[in-house]
């Protein structure tokens, strides 16, 4: 029985999809990513929502909208992909990182306000990481925000499906941008839907949907009201500023479309792989993510528990051929942060969480004889 940390799981449905698309008149960009674009902004309940050829394509075209000075920092948290970091750097902006609160590994925003009392003027916005699939509090977040003048881009790829209740009770979608200025989010195929390779930015202010459509296709603007010289006939366009070519295909469209139709399914059940783990590891040495369930929904991209024996248990697990990851090392330690400002930045939570951090299979498709063997080699490998 070999059990992979994740996996897609693809539908007869869902090659149909695709199939219909190869025999259609559009590949690259068309009707099918307009159609998922509409569907998904329904779905999480924004306005506006525009697909790119991946995540990071879809973070680096974001903060390109968002960033108004790049003399001013950006804060992260370092328990995430660098991409949520590297979207700055490419801007030649600047990040600080701000360490993760040790129970839920979120970004911990009263660290956040404490670096912002003690330097108010020093920083332009704030990306925070839904981590694992746990929402960031962005309704808290968003008075922090308002208060010194930020920007917030929230990074959900983890967190499709996620939301959390407000203090009025009310249940915010992640992705609806009821605090959040931008919204990103990933359809890797060990995510909750599967593109392949895909990004999507929701929002639910008109004019930076807008500049995203502009950018992700080279800076072009095609409407004749729009243009900055007279137009010279119908095939004129205008590339108005350094964009890029990060449009997404028809056909990863139209699978990522179908896929939608079963997020609802996919999510309750990663919400039970998820209570079964938890049973299973309660009041035992492994730990996992602490938070407020009546509060928070968790998407559960990934279950990440805690263990002082990291390496052997995953290991042990690997001679099983169950295959575990660790998600992640933190940002500022890998090489190229090393060696370009951040050797000397200490984050003792972040760091403790990495030397113990496990990620034990969690996909939506996992069987339970499947759990089953999980949690029965990890119970022999603690004997």
């Amino acid at each position: 029985m070999k059990i992979p940390y994740g996996r897609q799981s693809i539908s007869e449905s869902d090659i149909e999809a695709v199939v219909e698309v190869l025999k259609s008149d559009f590949l690259t960009q068309g009707p099918a990513v307009t159609c998922f674009e509409e569907e998904f902004a329904r779905v999480v309940g924004s306005k506006y929502a525009v697909a790119f050829c991946n995540a990071t394509a879809a973070l680096h075209t974001g903060f390109k909208v968002l960033n108004r000075d790049i003399s001013k920092k950006v804060l992260v948290t370092p328990i995430t992909f660098a991409a949520s970091s590297n979207c700055v750097l490419y801007e030649k902006g600047q990040v600080e990182f701000v360490d993760i609160d040790p129970k839920n590994f979120n970004i911990d925003l009263n660290l956040v306000e404490e670096k912002l009392k003690a330097n108010p003027d020093a920083f332009q916005g704030i990306i925070p990481v839904d981590f694992a699939g746990l929402p960031v509090d962005t309704g808290k977040l968003r008075e922090i925000a308002n208060r010194y003048n930020l920007w917030i881009m929230e990074d959900a790829c983890h967190a499709i499906g996620g939301g959390f209740y407000n203090s009025k009770n009310e249940f915010i979608k992640c992705g609806s941008g009821i605090y959040s200025d931008l919204t990103v989010f990933s359809f890797h195929p060990v995510k909750h839907i599967a593109t392949g390779e895909g990004g999507m930015v929701t929002t639910n202010d008109e004019k930076m949907y807008k500049h995203l459509l502009k950018l992700r296709s080279h800076g072009i603007e095609r409407d004749q009201n729009l243009f900055e010289a007279p137009s010279h006939g119908g095939w004129y366009h205008e590339m108005q500023e350094l964009g890029f070519n990060y449009r997404m295909s028809d056909i990863n469209a139209a699978l990522g479309l179908s896929q939608l139709k079963k997020l609802g399914a996919n999510i309750e059940r990663r919400l039970e792989v998820a209570n079964l783990y938890k049973k299973a590891f309660k009041n035992s040495a492994i730990g996992f993510q602490d938070y407020n369930e009546n509060k928070f929904v968790n998407g559960y991209h990934l279950f990440v528990i805690q263990t002082d024996h990291r390496k052997e248990l995953y290991d042990y697990l690997k001679s099983q051929e169950i295959y575990s990851q660790v998600h992640y090392l933190p940002v500022h330690k890998h090489p190229y942060y090393q060696n370009n400002g951040f050797k000397e930045v200490k984050l003792l939570n972040a760091e403790n969480f990495y030397n113990k951090a496990l990620s034990i299979p969690m996909f939506h498709g996992i069987k339970n004889n499947e759990i089953e063997f999980v949690l029965k080699t990890i119970h022999e490998f603690k004997k």
